[in-house]
């Protein structure tokens, strides 16, 4: 166990939930990619199968063949060509070439290469080793993968790897929108922070004080060390790869997603979506939660002046119709909008009764829920100020994404069961005014 991935505060932890260490073991800092031989002999395996893709193999692929080849250890290779898309097409293709002899898994990417090697892993039941090439986002250290499934942009459980390598000496190296991409995952864990000890006070959501704790000192490091970053500053490097590690982590002892994405990552879902239904342009995760942070803190800071009226919430919130939402979810996101509706179904959030009980305790605690929001998010032109400085774009325009914002806000609600700003808003009458706000 890595005790710098690991505090001494989640051992005997008073949320009342046991945190466990999913990895064993974690390798950041410069040379570590070195280690690799060694760590396949700790671990008694004899014939990794390697995947990356025509870039990955590039950045790091021959270093790892090379290690392999000079420690006399064998292995079997698949290298996509180009840059696949996190879909069953990938999964199935690295599937169709896995070398059954092969005891264990050696990625070589970041985030499509890595979601397509935990599935591989878990279907196959191997050891599995990734071997990082950007830090660019937190999906390392979970135990789930990011698929676009049916086009849906879905969790896909998966195995959480045993070994994470971070050589500095590689990540520096990625190209300049990778390392961003990076800070930009790591920013909206202002929001999802925040959202977390909303939902907490409106539903009674599970909440772990110690976890976000965790996940604020990791994003602060890396904020503090943003400037660092652009200049491939190797300790800049390092916290930004850590603190996205810590972020995967961070939901692996909570057992939710929670800690490190709220609206913010699903406004990014649901340009996801568009993309792959529509053919339209998309960022990288990061890029797009960037921007979408800010247009959450500056919705948050508008929240915080409003007052809160039971009879606006009643009257929008009996006003909903659900066949003009249903029509409308399938025009905007196509094919995607079938499981958000199914999950409707079943989750029932547009009962008027359910959210006349939400809306109750939002009321009571208004004080309280709009003091976490100043607690935990900074302001916006602190957070524009931030993105200008490390080039990150402050509006999808600027990053040339064509999306119907307001539309794109409000399907955030029903992407999956969490609550979010989106999901508030609609409780208290608020979400056409709002949608209508966003700039």
């Amino acid at each position: 166990m890595n005790s710098e991935f690991f505090p001494q505060a989640l051992l005997h932890c008073p949320c009342g939930k046991r945190h466990v260490f999913p990895l064993k073991k974690i390798l950041s800092g410069s040379g570590a990619v070195n280690s690799l031989p060694e760590i396949l002999a700790e671990y008694g395996l004899k014939k990794p199968f390697i995947v990356a893709d025509t870039n990955t193999f590039n950045a790091a692929g021959e270093k790892v063949i090379s290690l392999l080849e000079k420690s006399g250890t064998a292995y079997s290779q698949f290298v996509f060509k180009g840059s696949p898309e996190p879909d069953e097409n990938a999964v199935a293709a690295a599937l169709k070439n896995f070398d059954s002899s092969c005891d264990a898994i050696i990625g070589v990417g970041s985030g499509v290469i890595n979601d397509i090697c935990k599935i591989v892993a878990k279907t196959e039941d191997r050891f599995y080793i990734i071997v990082a090439t950007a830090p660019s986002m937190d999906g390392y250290a979970s135990a789930t993968s990011s698929m676009t499934v049916k086009g849906l942009k879905t969790s896909v459980s998966s195995k959480c790897p045993d070994v994470i390598i971070g050589d500095v000496d590689i990540l520096k190296n990625a190209p300049k929108k990778m390392l961003i991409s990076g800070l930009g995952d790591m920013i909206a864990k202002y929001v999802s922070v925040s959202e977390w000890r909303l939902s907490h006070e409106i539903n009674g959501e599970y909440y772990c004080e110690n976890i976000a704790n965790i996940i604020r000192s990791a994003r602060d490091n890396c904020v503090k060390n943003a400037q660092g970053l652009i200049e491939r500053d190797e300790n800049a490097v390092k916290a930004v790869f850590d603190g996205l590690i810590i972020s995967g982590l961070a939901m692996a002892y909570a057992g939710v997603s929670r800690p490190a994405s709220g609206v913010e990552h699903y406004i990014s879902h649901v340009i996801d979506m568009r993309g792959v239904q529509f053919n339209l342009k998309t960022e990288t995760h990061g890029v797009q939660c960037a921007v979408a942070t800010l247009i959450a803190i500056r919705l948050y800071e508008r929240l915080k002046n409003i007052t809160v009226s039971d009879k606006k919430g009643e009257r929008e919130t009996r006003a909903f119709n659900y066949v003009e939402w249903e029509s409308n979810l399938r025009d905007f996101l196509g094919g995607a909008a079938e499981p958000m509706i199914e999950l409707e179904k079943k989750e029932k959030k547009y009962d008027f009764d359910k959210a006349a009980a939400r809306r109750k305790i939002i009321i009571s605690k208004w004080e309280r829920l709009k003091n976490i929001i100043d607690e935990e998010l900074p302001k916006s032109g602190a957070m524009e100020k931030l993105l200008k400085s490390v080039g990150l774009p402050l509006s999808f325009e600027e990053a040339g994404i064509s999306v119907d914002l307001k539309r794109a806000f409000a399907a955030t609600k029903d992407i999956r069961d969490k609550y979010v700003l989106s999901s508030l808003l609609w409780d208290i009458g608020l979400l056409s005014e709002f949608c209508s706000a966003i700039i």
